[in-house]
């Protein structure tokens, strides 16, 4: 045995120990183990002949129509795609893109305007004071009071889904778009406002301090202190988050909003496995197209 091998074994040896994590670790494999026992997933082998005729049709429905039992020509598909697109994929498409750009701009802006009232370091009598003076119980009854009210109103907005959303929305306002844009805003504005909220109270310290010791006001250190150390980060869960509106928007659709979730509805019930499939990858590309702007974006906040 080398020394650097003698080395190895014995750092091994010596390095931490944890008997709670080796019991949760345990713990965890026990819960699998007796929720594949007992959930009924070995009630049937995973593979069989039945399921691989399924999977045959399956690939052979999601060709397109005019070439299904025909060898393939590209000119044949892209009339097909043209004709799809012209017919209601492009409308559709659109659609889904500015009900989920609108959702996420409200999203943001709701849960921007109430981040500074849920940030604990913030919303207090005087924030970031290294030795401030105790102020009355009043007052701080009255910020305590703030943050209550906004982390309950954020707690409010992300804890009903985005669906139940919609649902109460379209008793209002009917199978129009504004219950699709309301409920993802809604939801969506709960989660950015909790997480930028997060956020701003593990901010760098020693700036906002010494900003709030050069006498800056809240406004001020809200603007020249909280934006630029958290507007990165911000922007990585307003992309993420859009993704996500992207995607609900689409299941949405299936109630009859329009979105390319409505036509994936009409597509299945149709049977028409190609065309399903089609619109579902127009929301594919939406949502990489979300994620190469959300790079570029930060990219350009971290060069300026």
């Amino acid at each position: 045995m080398t020394a650097r091998e003698a080395t190895i074994r014995r750092l091994r040896a010596e390095r931490p120990r944890s008997r709670f994590l080796r019991a949760s670790g345990w713990a965890v494999v026990g819960l699998v183990a007796v929720s594949w026992a007992l959930g009924g997933f070995l009630a049937e082998p995973a593979w069989s002949a039945g399921r691989a005729a399924n999977l045959r049709r399956l690939l052979h429905e999601v060709v397109p129509y005019p070439l299904q039992g025909a060898d393939w020509s590209w000119s044949v598909a892209a009339t097909w795609l043209g004709g799809i697109w012209r017919d209601y994929l492009g409308e559709a498409t659109f659609s889904t893109l500015a009900t989920s750009v609108a959702a996420i701009l409200l999203a943001g802006s709701l849960g921007a305007f109430l981040v500074p009232w849920a940030a604990r370091g913030f919303a207090c009598p005087e924030p970031f004071l290294t030795d401030p003076v105790a102020p009355r119980w009043p007052v701080r009854l009255a910020w305590g009071a703030v943050v209550v009210v906004a982390r309950a109103l954020l707690t409010l907005l992300r804890s009903i889904p985005e669906y139940v959303w919609a649902f109460l929305l379209i008793a209002l306002y009917g199978p129009t778009a504004w219950p699709l844009v309301l409920a993802l805003a809604l939801h969506n504005a709960g989660i950015l406002g909790k997480l930028t909220a997060d956020l701003v109270e593990h901010l760098e310290q020693p700036t906002l301090a010494a900003l709030r010791g050069l006498g800056a006001r809240r406004r001020q250190i809200v603007f020249a202190g909280i934006f630029p150390l958290s507007v990165n980060r911000f922007l990585l869960y307003l992309f993420y988050r859009w993704e996500t509106c992207v995607r609900e928007a689409t299941v949405l659709g299936m109630l009859g909003l329009a979105s390319l979730g409505f036509w994936i509805q009409d597509a299945r019930a149709r049977n028409h496995y190609d065309e399903m499939v089609l619109v579902m990858a127009a929301g594919g590309l939406l949502v990489t197209a979300g994620d190469l702007v959300s790079a570029l974006a930060r990219e350009l906040v971290r060069r300026t």
